[in-house]
């Protein structure tokens, strides 16, 4: 005979409502309820009956039978039914959410989006394949990493408040902008505003503005605006310019010792007149032999830009130089990239070379 002792009358019922709940949510497997939603869905008016489904969901809940979502809903816990990726939001009806290692993108209507905005990372529901396209359908469960709070645009103000227009063709909601929040701006300026609230339903994103660029419109403005949209820095912080104007412009005669002295030999830059730095240069020298040298050299900026600096810090992070129409946003402060590490004639320079000696076939010898 078993030993496993008999359950009370109280215990079967309670295990029967927990089961009737567990199949509700089975039924419904892509959606989430609410207390209050299950409740009325199940038609209790009873307060005790309400009590109990809020004991047992919780108790399905430790069973991970169920999952509790960011907004306090209940929804059935199907694992593999989840995905994480970075919302691409198209247009304002829908968005894709792009899952790293997975070839398609998952589709999203706006609705079921629960906040989120482009480049956040979220955490998805997959359903069925789509009736509009291809793409499996889903809906976004919780928002695990926000984009960059701060965000770019063209402010309007009222007396009593004011709103942000982002400049990003993926955010399509004005930002509101509480009264005292606006900084130095005026109306039609170009801003960047830094999130305090985050976009719920019916409820618009809420934030202060940090800097003013200028007046939308203008050229500079416009720059600016790029740069900071896609958070491009266009200053170096006051302890890296100290660093690079500590570094002394003159080349020690220890130095030219230990180098190949190229500075006898025909060498020519390769980048135009107007260039605002000359990265590379190429010498060529006829040898005894019959052969051609053909010297290729860059700047030697690590001469300059030491390990675990502030300088190759912010380098790192920058990883290049960004051109834009009319500007160059530097990878190092302008006294590296413009002067000890750009190649402009007839200054002596050190750089870092390759040399090869050809035969009159071009081979290498």
């Amino acid at each position: 005979m078993s030993n496993t002792p008999k359950k009370s009358k109280e215990q079967r019922y309670q295990d029967n409502i927990k089961k009737e709940i567990l199949e509700f949510f089975e039924v419904n497997e892509t959606r989430s309820f609410s207390l209050n939603q299950l409740i009325k869905a199940f038609a209790v008016r009873d307060r005790e009956m309400k009590v109990l489904m809020g004991h047992l969901c919780e108790k399905l809940l430790k069973e991970r039978l169920l999952t509790k979502l960011e907004n306090g809903s209940y929804q059935l816990d199907n694992q593999e039914g989840y995905v994480e990726g970075i919302i691409d939001h198209v247009n304002p009806r829908f968005a894709f959410v792009r899952v790293e290692g997975r070839e398609d993108d998952i589709y999203v209507d706006a609705k079921n989006m629960r906040g989120a905005i482009d480049g956040d990372t979220v955490k998805v529901q997959i359903w069925a394949a789509s009736r509009r396209n291809k793409n499996q359908e889903g809906e976004v469960l919780e928002i695990k990493q926000r984009r960059n709070d701060e965000i770019v645009g063209t402010i309007q103000l009222t007396d009593f408040h004011g709103f942000v227009t982002p400049d990003s063709k993926k955010l399509y909601e004005d930002i509101y902008i509480p009264k005292g929040y606006q900084g130095y701006a005026v109306d039609g300026d170009k801003v960047i505003a830094k999130v305090k609230a985050w976009p719920i339903a019916g409820k618009k994103m809420e934030a202060r503005v940090i800097e003013v660029l200028g007046k939308a419109g203008e050229n500079n403005t416009e720059m600016h605006a790029i740069l900071a949209e896609f958070g491009l820095p266009y200053k170096f912080d006051e302890i890296v310019e100290k660093e690079a104007n500590a570094i002394s412009t003159a080349i020690s005669s220890a130095e030219i010792k230990k180098r190949r002295d190229f500075r006898e030999i025909l060498t020519f830059t390769i980048d135009p007149a107007d260039a605002k730095d000359f990265d590379d240069a190429l010498s060529i020298q006829f040898l005894e032999n019959g052969h051609i040298e053909v010297g290729v050299h860059i700047a030697d900026v690590t001469h300059y830009v030491q390990l675990n600096t502030e300088l190759e810090k912010e380098a790192a992070n920058r990883a290049t130089s960004v051109y834009l129409v009319d500007r160059t946003i530097p990878m190092l402060p302008e006294k590296l990239s413009n002067n000890l590490c750009s190649l402009r004639p007839n200054e002596d320079k050190l750089t870092f070379s390759a040399v090869f000696e050809l035969d009159n076939n071009a081979h290498v010898i």
